[in-house]
């Protein structure tokens, strides 16, 4: 017997809040039927693509419904409004119904994490995340410079593939020669026979400015995923078995807009553009999963966004350390220790910090008694102490906030 799917109808009178801002237990999101609703931020870390006032036919708090954290907006209603109300759980069901309502989400949210990735690249690290093919080539010479050869041979081909009349070729052809003794590297061209996949160690999976046309489900090990920005390697996750990966380029035919690296040796199970199409319809769990990440995404992206704007660069490393805390659902206890999977270099690299503005910062953090490295890689002993830490800095920053606001006034 089929799953029935259970919908619900739900009113609110003009004026109304439907959702807060930072509200836990973002269980259900909502259609509109009839009736306008105005969507706000608390801080509007980036200008929107889309209208705040949404519509009948317009849905609102998917994101953090489906990524299960909490609100990253408000939603008020601007008329008398009447909702229908979707469950988290039900959503498997429902898009197995309705699959064109199930792609105009995941492409709605596929565009808003190139536009949110593009807008972080700008404030952290002022530059653009936008690529072509070309910059296959940067990326290859980088990794060449790190003696990083898998890296730079696999990004070196891609190049010559994708840009046969490129400026470079004779001199990538050129490198591959030298480096090939000491490269390690496998399905440089793909494969349209091989789903399941093996990539040892340190080898790539796929480069930044390489043209994409599978997505990956992560099935075994743990895949790196990182960029090359003002020529310094960042990392911008670590992912576990259960992730599925570089579908915005099979989505939008687009660029990768960053690379991926087998962190330990990984298995993974690749997927087509026809092949995802079909599984829209077949499998609505994996789309389900599809859009729990992409919503996942979002919702991180926001929040590093107002990370950016924390004035104490000691702060914003502490709200970084406990956004990787929230982000991988680790309960905030008492004396629970973690170990996280980067070091200080990272973590600088994530906040957009070089060593010479982040020395200081990070020694003032790694003073703090409740943290050491093991193996190169931060733990503390005491997740609490990063959670105390965070909000404080963030208080005194509102506290200094609003006395250059009233100063402001005064003149």
């Amino acid at each position: 017997m089929d799953n029935p799917l259970q919908l619900s109808l739900v009113n609110f009178k003009k004026d109304s809040y439907i959702i807060v801002e930072g509200k836990q237990n973002a269980d259900y999101f909502y259609i509109i039927r009839q009736g306008k609703v105005r969507l706000s931020k608390e801080v509007q870390v980036v200008e929107e693509d889309e209208s705040a006032i949404l519509e009948p036919g317009d849905f609102f708090g998917v994101v953090s419904t489906m990524s299960a954290h909490s609100h990253i907006e408000t939603a008020q209603a601007m008329t008398d409004v009447s909702l229908i109300q979707v469950h988290r759980e039900q959503y498997g069901i429902l898009i197995e119904r309705n699959a064109p309502v199930a792609m105009k989400i995941i492409q709605g949210f596929s565009k808003k994490v190139r536009y949110l990735d593009e807008a972080l690249t700008k404030l952290t690290f002022n530059n653009s995340a936008e690529i072509d093919s070309n910059h296959l080539f940067h990326v290859a010479e980088y990794y060449a410079r790190q003696s990083k050869y898998n890296q730079a041979y696999y990004s070196y081909h891609q190049y010559i593939t994708h840009c046969p009349g490129g400026s470079n070729v004779a001199t990538a052809h050129d490198r591959m020669s030298k480096i090939k003794p000491y490269a390690k590297v496998v399905y440089l061209n793909g494969s349209n026979e091989e789903f399941n996949r093996v990539y040892p160690k340190d080898t790539m999976i796929f480069s930044e400015g390489q043209p994409g046309n599978e997505l990956y489900i992560l099935q075994k090990g743990t895949v790196k995923i990182s960029k090359i920005v003002n020529d310094k390697e960042v990392l911008l996750a670590i992912l576990k078995p259960g992730d599925i990966f570089g579908e915005m380029a099979l989505i939008e035919n687009k660029p990768r807009s960053a690379s991926a690296d087998a962190n330990e040796d990984v298995t993974l199970l690749a997927v087509n553009r026809s092949n995802f199409q079909r599984m829209v319809t077949s499998q609505p769990q994996i789309i389900a999963r599809l859009t729990t990440l992409l919503a996942e995404r979002i919702w991180f992206i926001y929040k590093q966004l107002a990370n950016t704007k924390l004035d104490n660069p000691t702060g914003r490393l502490y709200d970084a350390l406990l956004l990787q805390i929230e982000k991988n659902r680790v309960a905030i206890k008492q004396g629970s220790g973690y170990t996280f999977q980067f070091g200080p270099k990272d973590l600088l690299n994530m906040v957009g910090l070089n060593a010479t503005e982040g020395n200081g910062p990070l020694k003032e953090l790694l003073a703090n008694n409740s943290f050491k490295l093991i193996d190169n890689k931060l733990y503390v002993s005491d997740v609490m102490e990063i959670d105390k830490q965070a909000k404080y800095y963030k208080k005194m920053d509102r506290i200094a906030l609003t006395r250059q606001n009233t100063k402001a006034q005064r003149f």
